[in-house]
């Protein structure tokens, strides 16, 4: 009878050991980053008075691609009204769009200057790497490839600290975090847009330049109060 006592007391022992090894370990992944996910655009420093924009994109989906000159042109429409924070969401079924993530927050460590540039040449050149263009290929590679061209972006210099940065662990898990920050607020496809912290309807689908005036202006002032039935679909 003693001996099963115990037998039990050990179990209910080493269950509870495991317990507090298991919600460590959980505690310890789900820390938060040091810093706020995103590129902020231009530098434009995020206000109380400012509307924030918030663009989900993938360095090699089209509809990311699409999706940025209308953007950028309302950037600059409503500057300094309006901020734009970009996070980065690698679709798992673009091939390449996790190392071309990743190379992005590699340059905006080691450039601040340069990281929309380049997200500017991903979307230029992004079919390049598309899965057909480069099933073929090994990942190796690929991340070769990508490496030897955004030095001609970026400049010779950055050449050795791009190599280094993606057998960095560090670089792999931003780009993870990224990741993971998207599907914290229940994005799954790109483009997606937070204005304000609401998510704008028609995820996955560029908006263009008359898109953007519309929803931006009633915001600002620019337009009648008749029009803040467009603003219902926030709510």
């Amino acid at each position: 009878m003693q001996e099963g006592k115990h037998r039990i007391l050990m179990l209910l022992q080493t269950a509870w050991v495991l317990l507090v090894v298991f919600v460590l370990k959980g505690c310890a992944q789900n820390l938060p980053p040091a810093k706020y996910d995103g590129f902020v655009y231009d530098h434009h420093l995020v206000d109380s008075d400012s509307i924030l924009i918030e663009a989900f994109f993938d360095p090699v989906c089209p509809d990311s691609r699409d999706a940025w000159p209308p953007l950028k042109k309302a950037l600059q429409h409503y500057s300094p009204r309006v901020s734009v924070v970009v996070h980065l969401l690698p679709l798992p079924y673009h091939d390449n769009a996790f190392v071309s993530s990743r190379v992005l927050h590699i340059v905006n460590q080691l450039n601040t200057s340069a990281t929309f540039p380049l997200l500017e040449w991903f979307f230029k050149n992004q079919e390049k790497y598309y899965n057909v263009q480069t099933r073929n290929l090994s990942r190796v590679a690929v991340a070769n490839d990508i490496v030897n061209s955004v030095t001609e972006v970026v400049g010779n210099s950055y050449h050795s600290d791009l190599e280094s940065g993606l057998n960095d662990r560090k670089t792999d898990l931003k780009t993870r975090v990224s990741f993971k920050y998207s599907a914290s607020r229940g994005v799954y496809a790109t483009p997606t847009f937070f204005l304000n912290g609401f998510v704008l309807p028609d995820a996955g689908s560029p908006t263009d330049f008359n898109g953007w005036k519309k929803i931006i202006d009633p915001l600002i002032g620019n337009e009648a109060p008749k029009n803040q039935e467009n603003l219902h679909f926030f709510l």
